[in-house]
């Protein structure tokens, strides 16, 4: 999986766009749609197809977006399509139609398949999630349960008979720090930006956002300090951060909020296009888009502009093109 996604050639950007995926040229977009509509036909279903998402006669609908992303995403191009929404289609109603796992499954085994997931509050419904908890503005951690084909968002009702929710909470927690670190690139240039991001396909690699300074010491055999950690999740598989010891924050502050808002689009699984503050296990946004929803910003607050005047005076830190570029807005 690569860091900077290079989607494959297709129709180009002078061709009409679909509304609704514009990674998608209106072609793209009702070949892809047909591919829906044929795949569920294919398996016995017959659904009515809109534009983000499917209905079937029972009323159940099934979003289009994470599917739509994979698709775009694929280097193969269009003619992988059909494989991989019949696949898609074929794992959707396997998990709809067949059993529940938490009816099937004994308690110790759910647990031990526990973990947490930080994800966009956009899919949350504070109804069926009410102890979903808060972990930065329009981001929240669910628990989630792990299984073969699938991962299954657990609901308030899903939890009630696992027992104590801070119990299954740190049994979530045990096992995400059991996972393996997948991959871990280095990103950096000529003028000594760099930050470290770590990869794989585990659906909780951006989740370890959960447990940083056991990850930063891991991938880098150093603890965070005292000033925490710059970091980006812009979808689920990957986790992109920075240890905060001197000025090279501020060349990495603004390539990571680039990093983020780039790595956000079109992926599925998207997460958040913002850079955080990470301390003690708080995370503070420090990048924002304006009010027409265009350009990228940072703006910092007291805390954090107090931070860089005093990483500032204390000097730059080591490489060349320390301390470069002008400093962020303060809110």
């Amino acid at each position: 999986m690569g860091l900077f996604r290079r989607g494959p050639r297709r129709d180009g950007d002078e061709v009409p766009r679909d509304p609704e995926f514009a990674y998608f040229s209106e072609r793209e977009a009702a070949l892809f749609r047909s591919l829906v509509r044929e795949s569920f036909a294919e398996l016995g279903l017959e659904v009515t197809v809109y534009a983000d998402y499917v209905r079937d006669d029972a009323g159940r609908q099934f979003g289009l977006g994470n599917l739509a992303a994979v698709c775009h995403n694929d280097r193969r191009g269009p003619r992988v399509w059909p494989q991989i929404v019949r696949r898609h289609v074929g794992l959707v109603l396997r998990t709809m139609d067949g059993p529940s796992a938490l009816d099937t499954l004994p308690a110790e085994q759910i647990r031990s398949q526990l973990y947490p997931r930080v994800v966009s509050g956009e899919g949350i419904d504070p109804g069926t999630f009410g102890y979903a908890r808060s972990v930065a503005p329009g981001l929240y951690e669910i628990l989630a349960l792990d299984l073969p084909e699938s991962v299954m968002m657990l609901t308030d009702e899903a939890l009630e008979p696992l027992g104590d929710l801070k119990r299954l909470r740190d049994r979530a927690l045990d096992n995400l720090r059991g996972l393996p670190v997948e991959g871990h690139e280095t990103v950096r240039d000529a003028d000594g930006m760099c930050f470290e991001v770590i990869l794989g396909d585990s659906f909780y690699t951006a989740s370890r956002v959960l447990d940083l300074d056991a990850v930063v010491r891991r991938v880098t055999g150093r603890p965070l300090g005292e000033h925490g950690a710059l970091v980006a999740l812009p979808f689920r598989h990957q986790l992109a951060f920075h240890p905060i010891r001197d000025t090279t924050i501020v060349p990495a502050l603004g390539a990571m909020a680039s990093f983020a808002a780039s790595g956000y689009e079109d992926t599925p699984g998207a997460i958040s296009p913002y850079v955080f503050w990470w301390r003690d296990g708080t995370l503070t946004q420090l990048s924002e888009r304006d009010e027409d929803g265009g350009e990228l910003r940072i703006v910092v607050g007291d805390d954090f502009q107090a931070l860089l005047e005093r990483l500032i005076a204390q000097g730059p830190g080591p490489g060349p093109g320390r301390g470069s570029g002008s400093g962020p807005d303060r809110r």
